[in-house]
């Protein structure tokens, strides 16, 4: 018996050898291939998330540049931004236009980016950007920024381009690809709709003054945004958190208002709030009610303002409501 024990482990020691060998012998392999490629449209069902977290005890690392004059957005962010389409040549020139680049519009919590998207078209004299702190759904907006942004110069081809018969080309055709993925997806952009009464169906947006950016915004906005350099700040249907304790967590209070008046542009300014819960509603008229340095705007002024329009209709969450 202790023979056929000794016997059975050597072998057991020999399939552990061959085993280990196999292993080592086996290549490795050096990235793992992305779930979406840049210039695909991303397909949601890959970046769901939970809804919501608590921005005071998210512990995940962010950088952050110390002050907001060290950051420069046209490097990642905002590479062809249209204002840097009229500089020229002249380094000195695209040097200081780029300076003067930065988000004028913010969508806190942008989720995946239906808003961010549409305020592009919108408003395209702005810099939008889209603030999401959950890493997997701000990955699925850059994703979707930069297929918008492709599918947009392939518009512009086909648009211009022919050949010497006057026929016109489909440079996606030409290039074989399809976007299945986005015909997945089932959010469709304002700016895909050909809607004859909708002015935006003239002007087909670039999305270049869009972007997006992983942050928390309870905690890092005063590090990225100077202060008076906003037009419009967003919160659509933000987590309403209910229980008394946690009401310091809302986006909206006294302390943070005060913050938010810092950043808008005085006298011109907005901040918007929307929200299909109404004891969060009416927290959010009476802080700001009470705060001084905030004024409510007539219906007549919401009811003509096409970006109110938008937070109703382009949001993941005013589409359910």
């Amino acid at each position: 018996r202790a023979t056929a024990n000794t016997n059975l482990n050597s072998t057991n020691n020999d399939n552990d050898n061959d085993k280990a060998s196999a292993i080592a012998s086996t290549p490795p392999t050096d990235t793992v291939p992305p779930i979406t490629h840049e210039g695909q449209m991303p397909q949601k069902k890959f970046y769901r998330s939970r809804a919501h977290c608590n921005p005071l005890s998210f512990n995940e690392a962010f950088d952050y540049p110390p002050r907001p004059d060290l950051f420069d957005w046209t490097e990642e962010h905002y590479p062809n931004h249209p204002q840097l389409s009229d500089c020229g040549t002249d380094a000195g020139e695209f040097s200081a236009s780029s300076a003067q680049i930065h988000p004028t519009v913010l969508d806190v919590g942008c989720g995946f980016g239906g808003l961010t998207l549409a305020l592009s078209a919108l408003l395209p004299e702005e810099t939008i950007l889209g603030l999401e702190i959950r890493s997997k759904v701000t990955e699925y907006v850059r994703l979707r920024i930069l297929a918008s942004r492709k599918e947009a110069m392939g518009t512009g081809a086909s648009i211009a381009g022919c050949d010497g018969d006057g026929e016109t080309h489909d440079a996606e055709k030409e290039d074989g690809e399809t976007h299945d993925a986005e015909k997945d997806d089932t959010e469709t952009d304002a700016t895909d709709r050909d809607d004859p009464n909708d002015k935006r169906a003239s002007h087909r947006p670039t999305h270049q003054n869009a972007s997006v950016l992983r942050t928390n915004a309870m905690k890092y906005l005063p590090n990225h945004i100077p202060p008076r350099s906003l037009s419009k700040l967003f919160f659509c249907f933000p987590d309403p958190h209910f229980k008394k304790k946690n009401h310091p967590r809302r986006i909206v209070s006294t302390r943070l208002l005060t913050e938010y008046a810092h950043w808008l542009k005085p006298g011109e300014g907005k901040l918007y709030c929307i929200t299909d819960v109404r004891d969060l509603h009416e927290w959010h008229v009476e802080r700001c009610e009470e705060h001084p340095l905030f004024e409510e705007v007539t219906e007549e002024e919401m009811e003509g303002d096409e970006c109110v329009w938008a937070m109703r209709t382009e949001t993941e969450e005013g589409k359910k409501v």
